[in-house]
């Protein structure tokens, strides 16, 4: 059984960082692309970052580069996704998905597998 758990959200104040965690069990790691989307109440989930096998290439939104970094280790089957100097409209639930081919990373519909969930608030 797959699985995604997503870890270190919580309540920061702007201009803070945290660091998110999503730890995968189940599946080969090292063959899967992972990306980490954001989703606020009423809209659609938003791709944040994405970074594919063995890290060498990563992929941002262009609003959130330069503040969030996404890394992977694949010893620990885990991807983390650092976030820089937040700003209150960061607030959202973050969720990490795996992807055996994601020729676009950006498009939820290529990831295969999702995590519940991390909500991440950010205080003004």
């Amino acid at each position: 059984q797959v699985q995604l758990v997503e870890s270190g959200g919580g309540l920061v104040q702007a201009g803070g960082s945290l660091r998110l965690s999503c730890a995968a069990s189940g599946l080969t790691f090292n063959r899967y692309r992972v990306g980490w989307f954001r989703q606020v109440p009423g809209k659609e989930r938003e791709f944040v970052a994405a970074i594919y096998w063995s890290g060498e290439s990563t992929y941002y939104a262009d609003s959130l580069k330069g503040r969030f970094t996404i890394s992977r280790d694949n010893s620990k089957n885990t991807v983390y996704l650092q976030m820089n100097s937040l700003k209150p409209e960061d607030t959202a639930v973050y969720y990490c998905a795996a992807a055996l081919r994601a020729p676009i990373p950006t498009v939820t519909s290529w990831y295969d597998y999702w995590g519940q969930g991390t909500q991440v608030t950010v205080s003004s």
